[in-house]
């Protein structure tokens, strides 16, 4: 069954006079957290993402703890029409708490763009990969990204990865997917 409204084509539209029905809403996005006990390689959270970008979503991945020659903000590389993949400008990975000043200073510059595109609301989905070893390292506030997750346009998807998330994080999130390896004796 289909119903139409016949609407005064002439007469001026106010916002506020807007009739919307109660299935017609934006539907609000997710925070998924996947997490393990070690640092993990979740592919199936950059497959995940492939498969936004080939339904026509805008995707954004974002590698805090990685960088490579030519990287950052200013040089995303684009896998496919739909989707960014951003490192930090900055030669190699972090791997423990003894980051350079340089290494901080371009996580800070990665971070301030993340906070940007996703308040823009530019991504449907976001991937904010090893956010809990930024935040552990002390290079991203924990305030600061709770403040992100509450403040986020309603219809962004975020998926967070890392080894031990923060519980504030874990207790805002929609979904907590954590991995485990079990080893058969």
């Amino acid at each position: 069954m289909v119903s139409q409204l016949k609407v005064d084509a002439t007469a001026p539209i106010e916002r506020s006079s807007l009739i919307r029905h109660p299935l017609m809403q934006t539907i609000e996005g997710t925070i998924q957290v996947f997490t393990s006990p070690h640092r993990n390689f979740f592919a199936n959270v950059m497959v995940q993402a492939l498969r936004v970008a080939e339904l026509g979503k805008n995707v954004l991945i974002v590698q805090f703890l990685k960088g490579g020659i030519g990287q950052g903000p200013n040089h995303p590389m684009q896998l496919g029409q739909n989707l960014d993949w951003i490192r930090a400008d900055m030669e190699g990975c972090v791997h423990n708490a003894a980051v350079p000043p340089s290494a901080q200073e371009a996580i800070a510059d990665l971070w301030r763009y993340t906070q940007t595109v996703i308040a823009q609301g530019r991504y449907t989905l976001v991937v904010l990969d090893e956010l809990s070893l930024a935040m552990r390292y002390g290079l991203l506030s924990e305030v600061e990204v709770m403040a992100l997750l509450q403040q986020r346009p309603p219809q962004v998807d975020l998926t967070l990865t890392g080894p031990d998330m923060p519980k504030a994080i874990l207790d805002m999130a929609d979904q907590v997917t954590e991995f485990r390896r079990n080893y058969l004796i």
